[in-house]
């Protein structure tokens, strides 16, 4: 490899590096949302880049969504078996569900899913 090989090696991982970096950080986290569904209806829009904790009160039961570090999940709820607690975290794959609470989790971006 001649030295101008080099140079030009060097340009092209910095370029990829800097694009990566604009594409991961700036616009991944800038319109993310978890949002709260009972019963079908949205009951609640929380954005991933602020930490926050909801209490979901309805008739079927309650459940607590954290939002931390940029990831939302059912920390606590009263349902028997709290296969929504076991779940983790949602993503834009995988969503939270608790059916007893007819209650579902989505991770949506600014212009939709």
């Amino acid at each position: 490899m001649k030295k101008n090989d080099v140079i030009l090696l060097l340009i092209i991982v910095v370029a990829a590096a800097a694009l990566f970096a604009v594409l991961h950080f700036a616009l991944a986290d800038s319109g993310d949302f978890a949002v709260v569904f009972v019963d079908g209806e949205e009951y609640a829009r929380l954005p991933l880049n602020e930490d926050a904790e909801l209490t979901i009160k309805t008739e079927y039961g309650t459940n607590v969504l954290t939002v931390k570090d940029g990831q939302a999940y059912v920390t606590d709820a009263d349902c028997p078996d709290k296969t929504c607690v076991k779940t983790g975290s949602a993503d834009e794959l995988k969503s939270i569900v608790c059916l007893p609470h007819k209650l579902t989790v989505t991770i949506e971006s600014e212009g939709g899913r």
